[in-house]
Formats: structure tokens, sequence, C-alpha cells
């Protein structure tokens, strides 16, 4: 398909680097940017033609922005698509006609995600839906926050129906907890930036849903109880009892985040006013 091209960004993918490049094999502009992976990452994907591009990781928005403004593409219109998120037929087919039948005032797409853990759409216990922006037009959009990123456009957004599918355990048990490990540890000092802002300044009513989310977020990281309050949010109020054990799994797991955040943000504090941890 000609007018998109399709950035995957790497660190130690040789689990999914393959499958991932080979459901983006509808562009035939394919960039991996590789976080100067120790595995066979990098091998994988130039043996299947695509273009390697390396950075030093330092924070994912950063990672994100270097990879938009540093290489050159052959479209003008990129796809971001994580190693472990695949792009599906109607997904691939939407983007198309989107792209050919687009306004000149539309500068990102977004887009929802199906999460996918045990064979199983994760349809109530991940929160969905959640959208991101994924489809970008180049120089029109750039990306703030170290982690769980925010892609600001300069100009107007569209939705699409269709969705990407992401496995977010195909890695493995392990990594799904040493990667939220290291979120953790960053959403921690992020949240206690944002707490010196008042939660008067928070205007909830906002047309836009993601910045409706973000606030929302601002204000439940300051609720007591809040990793027991996430599993009973996504385990009862969303029904994700009827995702099955699966359902049951990701919540607690999405809980036991939580709770790394907040005992990351009480050790912050406490060095801060040089107590003991």
């Amino acid at each position: 398909m000609s007018g998109v091209s399709v950035l995957i960004l790497t660190l130690n993918e040789e689990i999914n680097i393959g499958a991932c490049i080979d459901s983006c094999r509808w562009s035939d502009d394919l960039v991996v940017f590789d976080s100067c992976s120790s595995d066979r990452t990098r091998e994988i994907a130039l043996a299947k033609g695509v273009r390697v591009f390396e950075r030093a990781f330092d924070n994912y928005a950063a990672q994100r922005n270097a990879a938009l403004s540093t290489v050159a593409y052959a479209h003008p219109w990129v796809l971001m698509v994580d190693a472990d998120e695949r792009v599906p037929a109607d997904l691939a087919a939407e983007i198309a006609d989107s792209i050919r039948t687009v306004n000149d005032r539309v500068v990102m797409f977004r887009m929802r995600r199906k999460d996918f853990f045990l064979g199983k759409w994760l349809k109530r216990s991940s929160g969905y839906p959640t959208w991101f922006g994924r489809l970008v037009l180049l120089g029109r959009v750039h990306v703030q926050r170290e982690c769980n990123e925010e892609y600001i456009a300069d100009g107007e957004v569209a939705h699409l129906k269709a969705h990407l599918h992401h496995l977010p355990l195909n890695k493995g048990i392990d990594y799904w907890y040493e990667r939220h490990n290291r979120y953790s540890s960053m959403e921690a000092a992020l949240t206690l930036k944002m707490r010196s802002v008042p939660v008067s300044s928070f205007n909830l009513f906002v047309a836009d849903a993601i910045e409706r989310r973000r606030r929302l977020k601002q204000i439940a990281n300051r609720m007591p109880m809040r990793p027991l309050l996430v599993f009973i949010y996504l385990y009862i109020v969303r029904m994700g009892i009827l995702d099955g054990r699966a359902g049951f799994y990701f919540s607690r797991m999405r809980a036991a985040y939580e709770m790394m955040i907040d005992l990351k943000i009480t050790e912050l504090e406490r060095r801060e006013r040089g107590l003991p941890v």
C-alpha cells in the first residue's frame, strides 16, 4: 500500500519482531528503530528486508520523537507500531481508505487496541476502549510524557474503527513485571510532580476523551487504596469477571502495577524529607 510508512520501535524483541513485520507487509516502507538491542532483533529485521536504525534509549517520548524526526520516510503518513502489536487486515484496509480520502486539516488518526492474554481478548479487564494516536502526519505531531506517552497534534484528529492487536504477555510474565517495574518508577516521578497542581485545576468538562481521561487519572492518582480500587474497577465495575481466568489474573496484575507506583511515590517522598525507607 502506498502512502503510509510503518515505524516499529524495538528493544530486545526477537520473540515479536518477525510476526510484527509480517503483519505490516501491506506497507512498502517498513522501518525498525532499535534501542541498541542485545539479542537478534536487528538481525531478524534485516533478514526480512526492512530498514533498521539505532538510538540509545532514554525515554519513550524522546525515542518516538527521534524516530519521527531523524529518519527519511517514503511517505508523509507514518503508522507507529510496537513490536508486541499486530496490524490485522481490516485495520490495514481502513488505513488505506482513510489516507486516500482524508482532508488536509487532519494530521493524526487515533485507534484502539485489543489486548490478548491466555488466548483471550480482554474486552473488559483491560479497561477497553483506550484510544492511541498512532497514525501521524510527519512534522505535525509530537510525543510527550516519558512513559505512557501522549500524542499532541498540530491540527485535527480523526478516529479509526478497526483495532490494533496487542500481545502484552507474549514475552512472558517475567518480562511483563520487569517492564512495569520500569514504568512504575517513571510514573511515580511524574505523579509526584503533578501533585503540585491543585485538583481544582483539573476541569473535567472537556470534549476530547483522551484529555478527559488524562485529567481523571490525575485525580485518581491522589485517591487512597488506589491499587484495590483499580482491581475492583477492572474486575467488578468493568465486568472483568466475564473475561474468565485471564481477566482475574490481568486485573490483579494491573493492581500490582498500581501498588508499585504507590510504594515508589512513598519512597520518593520519604527520601526528599530525609527519612528512612
